[in-house]
């Protein structure tokens, strides 16, 4: 089991590393998916350069999903939908975004994110990603062997968001007086409470009137069935992959999303993720006795 603590590092093997990697895993297998729900080219190249051997197989359809239970094969067709959906909606808020004028754009704890590469980027928009030291080198090295270039401009900043990431990002060229388009997708179950809400202030600081944001509220982490999750560990650990979600996550009480921001003056939508499964016309997944964290709010604002 691995413990967090207010110094721990990763790569993209280990830790929360390790969890960049398995989403990147389901946005390949979501784009292999005959029913063309995403299109991320790079999804699948960037997880067989991680190489674990449990995404690779997941990959290749080569995972024996029986230690899952009966339900284990629709398990991860629920998987590959909620991640296409997940993807599909912050992909649209970044081409809104850029469709309202907005240049600049940042992706918070960034991991194998492609968008810099695959989305349709006016010209002039720049693209900051920031995640950690070894996150960074590791996908620029990939990118590199795979010959592809950023249709945005790209300026990586290697830093922990636990250091003076603002700071990093000021140095990097980021322009406060200018709107911003900012992504903190998949990141704040990993933050600590008082994190979570200090991530928002700073946000908040650093961003021009008109500027938006796109993250997840989970409502799921208030009373999250860590008995449940480790459960679903120990069957991912039959296959050789070993990863504690429970130790990686701050569960219990914290600000709820969406009105946290209203109180920051940000204009705030959410959106149900079996309302995006039934708008792209698929059903949403039953997910009773195997997920954990439950139904996840997708969230969009705008700041006043």
């Amino acid at each position: 089991m691995v413990t967090r603590t207010d110094d721990d590092t990763w790569d993209l093997t280990s830790s929360v590393g390790a969890t960049a990697t398995m989403v990147a895993a389901g946005r390949a297998m979501a784009t292999r998916d005959p029913r063309h729900l995403i299109d991320d080219p790079f999804a699948e190249p960037l997880v067989r350069a991680v190489g674990i051997d449990f995404f690779v197989k997941m990959i290749d359809g080569e995972l024996d999903t029986s230690p899952f239970g009966d339900e284990g094969a629709d398990r991860v067709q629920a998987m590959i939908g909620g991640m296409a959906m997940r993807t599909k909606f912050f992909d649209e808020y970044f081409v809104a975004s850029a469709g309202a004028g907005i240049r600049q754009v940042v992706i918070l704890a960034a991991g194998l994110d492609s968008r810099a590469y695959r989305l349709p980027w006016p010209a002039g928009s720049v693209v900051y990603e920031i995640d950690q030291p070894q996150v960074i080198d590791f996908k620029a090295g990939v990118f590199a062997e795979l010959q592809a270039q950023p249709i945005a401009e790209l300026r990586t900043v290697g830093i922990d968001l636990r250091e003076d990431w603002p700071a990093a990002l000021r140095a990097a060229g980021f322009d406060a007086a200018a709107p911003t388009a900012w992504l903190a997708e998949g990141l704040l179950i990993y933050l600590p409470p008082a994190a979570q809400d200090t991530l928002f202030d700073t946000i908040t600081t650093l961003s021009a009137p008109g500027s938006t944001l796109a993250t997840e509220y989970v409502p799921g982490i208030m009373d999250f069935d860590v008995e449940k999750a480790r459960e679903m560990a120990s069957n991912m650990r039959q296959h050789g992959f070993s990863l504690d979600m429970p130790s990686l996550i701050y569960p219990g009480p914290r600000s709820h999303v969406m009105e946290y921001l209203r109180g920051n003056d940000w204009d705030v939508k959410g959106v149900a993720g079996d309302e995006l499964f039934r708008h792209n016309g698929l059903q949403p997944p039953n997910r009773d006795g195997y997920d954990p964290l439950g139904e996840i709010v997708y969230v969009s604002a705008t700041l006043r």
